[in-house]
């Protein structure tokens, strides 16, 4: 899992691959109607919970990348880690991953990160391989993330140049819960006035809080899991399972 800088957070980029609806439900029926990629068009087609559904009753899958840079229009994915899940359980069994061979160079400096070697995707699938197991893991389910950003966009830069299509679907970002719970407007203002900074809600960081055991980082399967047990303990700490999952996702 890589991190944006403040100035890739404003890139344009970006702010165009990350809409907002209040009505899923809706987007992906109208997605479903004009997409051409078979199973793309199953995944829309397969639909996504009611806004009020209680977080305790919905389906999700914990969802994490680790890519060759920070840019999705000049990087690309190199490994997707993911693991279903709900409140009540995680289920390992269903975990999966994959080391692919990225479309765009692999830096040095991500090598240093990830620990994925240019022998080690040497003769590793390319995305096109994985596509519809993707996306069949992924469909009924409502995605859970550690910083949106990441997974949103690289998808669908992915898939724009796999499938000349793009994709949309409701996250949870564990990260913009924590900033939430863990950064009150005067705790803000204080940090602001006093030159301090805010409490970290990087993943390993937020974990802590949560007093949950630290996991090496940087492996798209251990960060998808780390990322399931946060939002668990998130809501065990803050909200109540009647929470209407409208509540978390965006």
């Amino acid at each position: 899992m890589f991190y944006l800088a403040k100035n890739q957070l404003a890139d344009p980029h970006i702010a165009r691959s990350v809409g907002k609806h209040g009505n899923w439900s809706k987007r992906f029926a109208t997605l479903a109607e004009a997409s051409k990629y078979p199973a793309l068009t199953t995944f829309y087609q397969k639909g996504v919970v009611a806004a009020s559904t209680p977080i305790a009753d919905v389906e999700m899958v914990a969802l994490d990348f680790e890519t060759t840079g920070l840019d999705p229009s000049r990087d690309s994915i190199v490994s997707i880690g993911l693991v279903p899940m709900s409140l009540s359980r995680i289920r390992c069994g269903g975990a999966k991953h994959w080391i692919i061979r990225p479309e765009t160079r692999l830096h040095s400096t991500s090598v240093v990160v990830h620990g994925i070697t240019h022998s080690a995707v040497a003769d590793a699938p390319d995305f096109h391989t994985v596509i519809d197991n993707l996306l069949a893991a992924l469909q009924g389910k409502v995605v859970v993330v550690h910083h949106s950003l990441i997974e949103r966009c690289f998808l669908d830069a992915a898939l724009r140049r796999a499938v000349q299509e793009g994709i949309e679907f409701p996250v949870i970002d564990t990260m913009a819960l924590e900033a939430r719970f863990s950064r009150t407007v005067w705790q803000s203002l204080r940090a602001a006035l006093l030159g301090r900074q805010l409490n970290s809600i990087r993943l390993t960081d937020s974990r802590t809080r949560y007093h949950l055991p630290y996991y090496r980082q940087h492996n798209a399967l251990t960060d998808a899991l780390a990322c399931a047990e946060l939002l668990q303990a998130q809501c065990a700490t803050h909200l109540t399972p009647a929470t209407p999952v409208s509540a978390v996702w965006s």
